[in-house]
């Protein structure tokens, strides 16, 4: 599952333990975690995965980890990334693999990559969880679906961290079948 969320921003304090439960709960129930490659809340995530012995992918916009430290100044953790995988799609590029790559997208807090993450699951078809209250665009989804007249789709929506991990997993094996 992937997680996306902002990386920086002012309610990244406020996301980040919320992030936390998320990558934890991700992680208990067997599921791999992904990210792309960056910090904030999806690198809390991530960090939370492998605290309960979760493993996780990041999914650099970079082509090479010279590249992924260098221009776009992101973390190389090997203690949180089990794997980076570098797209050299740059951003837009590698919001798009990596939601495709995903059974589901949660998204928690978020600024404008976070949007587009959201954007490009919802039309690809993607099922998206949306932690409210989290802050940042993920506050504002079900005001920019109203406003496209898409509908929701396979957009879940909840308030609590945990309820939210049920319900996105609920709907993957519903997918499977």
């Amino acid at each position: 599952m992937c997680i996306s969320g902002g990386a920086e921003g002012k309610n990244a304090k406020k996301a980040k333990p919320l992030a936390r439960i998320v990558g934890k709960e991700i992680a208990k129930r067997g599921h791999v975690l992904i990210t792309g490659a960056t910090q904030g809340v999806p690198y809390e995530a991530a960090k939370a995965a492998k605290e309960v012995g979760g493993s996780n992918i990041g999914f650099s916009p970079a082509g090479t980890e010279i590249e992924h430290k260098k221009k776009f100044k992101l973390p190389m953790s090997p203690k949180v990334f089990d794997h980076i995988i570098y797209t050299e799609a740059g951003y837009a590029g590698r919001n798009l693999l990596m939601v495709r790559s995903a059974d589901a997208t949660i998204m928690i807090d978020g600024r404008i990559g976070t949007l587009n993450e959201f954007t490009a699951a919802f039309e690809e078809n993607e099922i998206v969880g949306v932690l409210e209250g989290s802050g940042g665009t993920a506050d504002e989804v079900r005001r920019i679906l109203d406003a496209a007249k898409k509908g929701t789709r396979k957009v879940i929506f909840a308030k609590d961290p945990v309820e939210l991990v049920e319900k996105v997993i609920e709907r993957i094996k519903k997918e499977k079948k």
